[in-house]
């Protein structure tokens, strides 16, 4: 399910923009910046303060998200079905630890862990490689934007 692009693309950019739907039936989207891959058909992240969307995934495990190589502007689409494990469960205490590896003292402060399992996965491309745009040309021209912005 997940190419080897797809999870580098996850690796290096690990925030990942999260969709969910409110028990009321509103979409909802929040960013969440401790992803990780866990295998072919799993990510995860971990919930240090997002009680909406713990409420909405409670009520409704479906989840949309979106990993974005702002240089390169190609993406990673991914949906799937969410389950939350609290801290002190089984399954977090198994996976707690990749966290303290990749987040340091952030993941002191995780409440839970959200798994989920992919049903569907797929590379995002922006419209300028359709007219033959080079990766390096995308490369360059997001660099010399974002240093305009942070010099």
């Amino acid at each position: 399910m997940l190419s080897a692009e797809m999870k580098d693309l996850i690796a290096t950019f690990p925030m990942g923009f999260v969709a969910t739907v409110t028990p009321d039936g509103a979409p909802a989207v929040s960013p969440k910046g401790t992803f990780l891959v866990l295998d072919d058909q799993t990510i995860a992240y971990s919930d240090i303060r997002s009680p909406g969307t713990r409420h909405n995934l409670t009520a409704n495990p479906a989840v949309e998200v979106n990993f974005i190589d702002p240089f390169r502007r190609i993406a990673v689409r991914a949906a799937g079905s969410a389950v939350l494990h609290s801290k002190g469960s089984d399954w977090f205490i198994a996976h707690h630890p990749q966290w303290l590896d990749a987040f340091g003292d952030l993941a002191k402060r995780i409440r839970s862990l959200v798994e989920i399992t992919l049903h569907h996965a797929q590379m995002i491309w922006t419209p300028p490689y359709d007219d033959g745009v080079t990766e390096d040309e995308m490369i360059a021209t997001y660099k010399t934007k974002f240093a305009g912005i942070y010099p």
